[in-house]
Formats: C-alpha cells, structure tokens, sequence
C-alpha cells in the first residue's frame, strides 16, 4: 500500500523527555489484538494518558492542548523492549510523521521506518536544546527536510543518518512492494539480458 511522501516537514513538536521509553509503554500489550494498522493511536501512551476510570491525565503531554505537531520529541532510547510493530502503527496512527531522540531500539527504527514513520537521531546536545525550546515555546516550528537529511529550529541545525533505501521509499511514498514494483522496467530488462 502506498503511503504519502515525505520531502519536507515543518510543524511544532510535542515534548516527551523521558528516556527508555518502551514499547509496551507505546502501546500497552492488552491492546494488541486487532491485526489491522488503524485505531492503534486511541491508545497511543494510554497509561500514561489516562487514569484507571479512564479520565485524561492531565499532566500528560498529550493532554496538553498547548503542544500539537506531527513531530515527538522523546527521550535518549526510544522504542526499546518487545520488537511489536504495534508502537509504530500506534504512532502513525495517532498523526506523528517524525520521532527525534538521540537513540532507537534498532527494531523500533526498522518498524517506524516501514510504517512511514521517519525516526531521527540528533546529538544529546542537540535534543536537549530542542526540548528546553519547545518547552519554553509550544509554537516552536521544526523543520525536518529528508532530502538534505537536516532537521533545524531557530538557529539550530544538525544532520541526521538515514538507509538510502528507506530514504527512497519514504520521499516516493513506497512500501517494500511499491519499490519493487517502481522498478519493473529495470527487472524486465535484466530478464531479457539474462
């Protein structure tokens, strides 16, 4: 299934500095058992977003009207724990495009990745002085640009690593099987001369 491309992002962020952030705090394993990719975000952090009578916790960041985007923020190792693939599609679902932390579980970056979800790695430094920015400023607009591999706000600027392939895929909107399929007429080639 082909997904929309990501070129360019410039949106607000949602502070999350909590490090070893794991996958079952993602999304709780007890809501693991549809097989589709859709509802997943309904319960995106959900203990962490409501109490046990199901109210929101208002503390929480996602409960915080003030802080809105497509991009979150999080903690040094995101994404550790359980290889679910479930916290990519709970992520994507609730609307994030872009996870920044200066470290990933690589399972999670592989199926944040697969799910058009673009996690970015940045220096300790610089996911420090991202975070003390948007806290100070909910508004603070960040700019992802995949094609230059950069990601900035106000003066700050850092490059960040990405697999060609998966670069590929995420500007073109591709899946694993779009790409092959962008490339029938190289394989029909190949075929021939073969």
């Amino acid at each position: 299934m082909s997904k929309e491309k990501f070129v360019t992002l410039k949106t607000p962020g949602v502070p999350l500095p909590v490090e070893n952030i794991d996958t079952d705090q993602i999304i709780p394993a007890r809501f693991l058992k549809a097989t589709t990719r859709e509802g997943f975000g309904e319960n995106l952090f959900r203990d962490w977003r409501f109490d046990s009578d199901n109210k929101p916790i208002k503390d929480f960041v996602l409960n915080n009207p003030s802080y809105t985007g497509k991009i979150l923020v999080a903690g040094k190792n995101f994404g550790c724990g359980s290889s679910r693939e479930h916290a990519a599609w709970a992520i994507h679902d609730y609307g994030f495009k872009v996870v920044v932390s200066s470290f990933f579980a690589d399972i999670f970056k592989n199926n944040a990745l697969n799910n058009a979800v673009l996690p970015v790695i940045v220096s300790d430094h610089f996911l420090n002085e991202l975070l003390s920015a948007i806290q100070a400023n909910p508004a603070t607009e960040i700019t992802v640009d995949l094609q230059k591999q950069v990601i900035s706000f106000a003066s700050h600027q850092e490059s960040f690593e990405i697999n060609a392939y998966k670069k590929e895929c995420l500007l073109n909107g591709y899946d694993d099987i779009d790409y092959l399929l962008s490339l029938n007429k190289e394989i029909r080639e190949f075929d021939l001369v073969h």
